[in-house]
């Protein structure tokens, strides 16, 4: 992937936040099918005009394709990159098994991603705690499926890794410590697994990749 500061571009653009884990998870598609890719760092506290021009909700990840196609929500925008750069499929092909993907790309929606945000978000210490020990038990509480197959719930490695990756790369800033235990191992070695990938660590911002450092 490439990273300039130019607004003229002859294929494809991603406005990403070099801190968000929804910009993130797209980074992750991008990187493991080698798109070539401007990448255009946004402070989401200070968002270009160019922006609010292409996306009427003004959000962050926000992909540019070429000038006649504009994608703004994560999920969307992995779908779509999946489907155009199928080599390798990041989304099984056969329908019972893509249709479980999405499945699990939903529940991430709904149960973890919440409680990120929150977390990273609010100024209530105790809705803050509240969200800490939620998230970390329902990890503790997942981590023996880990040990079922080398990626989540697959053989292969799949979007809905790339989701569950930059959430997991972010536990330290979320200030989650999990237990090195016979029941967490599964989850460790899969962290472990996951952030080897050239992929991922190809995704990585320099502000990334500062949480795990030191």
């Amino acid at each position: 992937m490439s990273n300039t500061n130019t607004t003229r571009r002859s294929s494809m653009a991603l406005f990403s936040d070099n801190r968000d884990h929804y910009s993130h998870r797209v980074r992750i598609v991008l990187a493991e099918n080698d798109v070539r890719v401007e990448i255009i760092p946004v402070d989401p506290r200070d968002k270009p005009a160019e922006l609010s021009e292409v996306n009427p909700y003004n959000t962050l990840p926000t992909l540019v394709d070429r000038d006649d196609l504009v994608l703004y929500e994560a999920r969307v925008i992995m779908e779509y990159l999946d489907e155009r750069f199928p080599h390798p499929p990041l989304l099984p092909v056969y329908p019972v098994a893509r249709a479980k993907s999405r499945l699990w790309m939903y529940r991430l929606e709904r149960d973890w991603s919440p409680l990120v945000d929150l977390i990273l978000s609010s100024k209530s210490k105790e809705q803050v705690a509240r969200a800490q020990t939620q998230l970390r038990d329902s990890l503790i509480a997942t981590a023996p499926i880990f040990a079922e197959k080398p990626y989540f719930m697959s053989d292969e490695f799949t979007v809905v890794d790339c989701c569950l990756g930059a959430i997991l790369w972010r536990l330290p800033q979320l200030d989650i410590q999990l237990p090195d235990n016979r029941q967490t191992r599964p989850l460790l070695a899969y962290m472990e697994r996951l952030f080897a990938r050239p992929s991922f660590q190809a995704s990585l911002t320099e502000q990334e990749r500062e949480i795990r450092r030191g």
